[in-house]
């Protein structure tokens, strides 16, 4: 069964499984592959002894020590996925390094794009980076990695420690591809709001099609939702500077007025519906 993972893994370079699974099958992944850097015989016959399909054997000798070359090892990680349904076994992701779908990649280059916007935020206008959108992904990852264990920069801690350990060893073009992937998903958070007035126009005409009192009472209950802007307790908006548990909180959190701060709390410019579009509407009601 091991060789079986330990094959499949190198054939789809991520597989999902239970945990005790994932760290075996990461143990004996990880001797392969270094045994596969040796490139000579006795390797090749102890590794074709263990991996069971020879595209997957052509692959390790071939891709997989080209690609782990300058790396001193751990060339798997794993990802805890919850449990599973039925025995509640503890699932986990088990994926190679600098793998095409890497997994830490796409989360640090959608906390990178996050954090990005986040600055354009603080100091330039919404309607300018809604036309303009936001560049120079690749010049803002460049000047955070040049920052020292203790600086401050515009990346928190936790990110920029994820995005040194993604490009300490990456292959050459990791930063621009890095880059595109931060730019892609701040994109996407610059169209939800557009996407969302589109779809509020287009409720609004079919609720004005057949005006009863229940329609326009629903059409209400929508757009006030779209104008709230969070969907759940604790959902962060991009440019928000306040902690998911503090929104999560909401009301309760919020401290009494004669309560003096220590040091002024950061206005943040949130992106949002109703930061885009100003204030809530008329009633469609009062419009008929």
């Amino acid at each position: 069964m091991l060789r079986n993972m330990v094959t499949s893994l190198f054939q789809h370079e991520t597989i999902k499984t239970t945990l005790p699974k994932a760290e075996e099958t990461a143990r004996m992944a990880e001797k392969m592959i270094t045994l596969s850097k040796n490139r000579d015989a006795h390797a090749w016959r102890t590794a074709s002894g263990y991996v069971l399909d020879p595209a997957a054997l052509d692959k390790l000798f071939g891709t997989f020590a080209a690609r782990y070359a300058s790396r001193p090892g751990g060339y798997t990680r794993i990802h805890k996925f919850g449990h599973r349904q039925g025995d509640n076994a503890p699932v986990a992701v088990l994926e190679l390094v600098d793998n095409p779908r890497d997994i830490k990649m796409e989360v640090t280059a959608r906390a990178v794009g996050w954090e990005l916007l986040k600055a354009r935020l603080r100091t330039g206008s919404i309607p300018d980076i809604l036309q303009h959108g936001v560049k120079g992904a690749d010049d803002f990852i460049r000047g955070e990695m040049k920052l020292g264990k203790d600086s401050v920069g515009e990346l928190r801690p936790a990110t920029r420690f994820n995005l040194k350990k993604i490009l300490k060893y990456g292959r050459p073009t990791i930063v621009s591809e890095l880059a595109t992937k931060a730019e892609e998903h701040i994109g996407q958070l610059l169209a939800q709001p557009v996407h969302m007035r589109a779809l509020l126009d287009k409720m609004e005409q079919e609720a004005k099609k057949n005006p009863t009192p229940q329609s326009l009472a629903d059409f209400e209950m929508k757009r006030a939702s779209f104008y709230r802007g969070r969907t759940r307790a604790g959902q962060a908006l991009p440019g928000e500077t306040l902690s998911a548990i503090r929104l999560s909180k909401g009301a309760l959190a919020r401290p009494k007025k004669n309560i003096t701060r220590k040091r002024p709390v950061e206005k943040s410019k949130k992106l949002s519906f109703a930061t885009v579009y100003g204030d809530k509407p008329t009633p469609a009601s009062a419009e008929l």
